[in-house]
């Protein structure tokens, strides 16, 4: 199995013609039918129907390992594109935590994978550190939520999903199967610290339905999302999240609950805007293309009337 093969099977299905995919490689038609006829033989399926075009279930079962194959090799190539030292520099790799839900360990292994060659290194952020981490070179990538607002940002957007309330289990609406905004307003919410940016706090707190009156907080200032279920765990305050964490946050003395009116929200990775990193670029694209192929298995586990899921990845 060749790159120049997958690369002329996915400009086939992105295209849908032979025509256009070969200017689009700039390759002659029967080329890029060779490319395909070759690859279908080594496989031993048929992965397109001719007339008209159209993927078989071996094609669509290829399609997203033949977008990921090439994404780790664009990434191997920009490694090496302007190297300039023998020991390269360490990709600084900023999470606050969960990230992306279960795409940023996805992420990681595959730009280990694709470029071994490059040290990395994680850091936890805290709330506090969600644009500042970035614009004072403290980390080169940053897995954030909501995705900030700051023109010296470059953003990609890896998962939009419902939003959750993080309730003690004592409470009386820990015993809800759902809430809608109206129910969550005057519930005392764990308090931030001074430097979170506003479009955190605005984030946590639904700003979107509160008409510029401000949250009820409690004693408890969270910095990090442990500080926050510690503190709901204790009956001493609530949280809001996204729906992934009910799936990767089973803590005693909570609840997630639903919040049905509440605006999808969504998780990104965050770069700095003028970063000439070929690394930084390799891990942008490799992780816009997990998010492309992975996604419809995230959005599948956020349907409130589903039970949690369990991914593959």
């Amino acid at each position: 199995m060749e790159l120049r093969q997958l690369a002329s099977f996915l400009a086939v299905v992105e295209e849908g013609q032979f025509a256009r995919a070969a200017t689009r490689l700039f390759l002659s038609p029967p080329a890029v039918t060779g490319h395909i006829q070759r690859l279908e033989r080594e496989l031993g399926v048929q992965l397109l129907e001719r007339s008209p075009i159209a993927l078989t279930p071996a094609g669509e079962r290829l399609v997203p390992h033949a977008r990921t194959m090439l994404a780790a090799a664009n990434a191997a190539s920009d490694a090496v594109t302007d190297l300039h030292t023998d020991s390269p520099l360490p990709l600084r790799v900023g999470v606050m935590a969960p990230g992306s839900a279960e795409l940023t360990p996805a992420i990681l292994r595959a730009f280990r994978k694709a470029q071994p060659q490059t040290p990395i290194s994680v850091e936890s952020l805290s709330f506090a550190e969600h644009t500042t981490a970035l614009t004072e070179h403290r980390v080169d990538v940053a897995f954030v939520r909501p995705p900030p607002d700051d023109e010296r940002l470059r953003v990609d957007v890896l998962t939009t999903e419902p939003r959750v309330l993080i309730v003690p289990s004592a409470n009386p609406v820990g015993d809800a199967e759902s809430v809608r905004l109206t129910d969550v307003l005057d519930l005392p919410f764990v308090g931030l610290p001074k430097g979170a940016p506003r479009v955190f706090t605005d984030y946590l707190y639904f700003a979107c339905a509160r008409n510029g009156m401000p949250p009820r907080c409690g004693v408890d200032q969270a910095q990090t999302i442990q500080d926050v279920l510690t503190s709901v765990s204790a009956g001493r305050g609530t949280g809001a999240a996204l729906y992934s964490f009910s799936r990767l946050y089973h803590w005693p003395g909570i609840r997630f609950v639903p919040v049905l009116d509440a605006p999808w929200e969504q998780s990104a990775l965050a770069t700095r805007r003028n970063d000439p990193r070929p690394e930084v670029r390799a891990f942008r694209t490799l992780a816009a293309t997990l998010a492309r192929d992975l996604g419809p298995k995230l959005a599948a586990a956020s349907e409130l009337a589903q039970p949690p899921a369990v991914l593959e990845l």
